[in-house]
């Protein structure tokens, strides 16, 4: 009874070993800093970032021409989008504007004198060729100071360049967005 069972097992997880897609994890480029932007903060805290459901997991999604998502199999995000995204925004921030800027919890003594909050609506490859970025962030500080801007960036995305282009695109679209929000968000 044992052997049959474990002979069972054995077919089933052949079979499953033949028709799975191998996982395959794709990381995000760092996207190079050419702009300066002196900004009215010495430091700047920056919330975790949200992003929609969607998003949010490690699959990555495509839309095609009727606004339908979907997924290739196998092909994941390396890193939680969240937390990569968060830490790619601070990491730009830092370098755009010289600020001290982290990601929360604020890891330094004291309070920043400015806090970043990012709410991402859509973020996805389009079937026209784009990498779309899009939602609102806002700044609040604590001289009482407060903004709120929505964004909507696009990056394109050559097709011949393959899947890693979107990888490429997103950390385009993410350096663009820090760039946005030192600009007209922290000035």
């Amino acid at each position: 009874m044992r052997m049959k069972r474990f002979s069972a097992l054995l077919l089933l997880a052949a079979l499953t070993a033949c028709t799975s897609v191998p996982e395959q994890r794709l990381t995000v480029p760092r996207a190079p800093i050419e702009t300066k932007q002196r900004i009215a903060f010495g430091s700047v805290a920056l919330r975790e970032v949200s992003l929609p459901g969607y998003a949010a997991g490690e699959e990555i999604y495509f839309s095609d021409a009727t606004g339908v998502l979907s997924t290739q199999p196998g092909l994941f995000w390396a890193d939680d989008p969240g937390r990569a995204i968060t830490l790619e925004l601070s990491r730009h921030l830092a370098q755009i504007t010289g600020a001290r800027v982290a990601a929360e919890p604020w890891p330094f003594g004291g309070f920043p004198e400015a806090q970043v909050e990012v709410r991402v609506e859509e973020m996805l490859a389009q079937a026209d060729g784009v990498f779309r970025l899009a939602g609102q962030y806002f700044v609040s500080s604590e001289n009482g100071r407060a903004r709120a801007r929505l964004f909507d960036l696009s990056v394109p995305v050559p097709d011949e360049a393959g899947i890693t282009a979107i990888a490429a695109a997103r950390g385009q679209a993410v350096r663009d967005l820090a760039v946005t929000i030192a600009r007209d968000g922290l000035r």
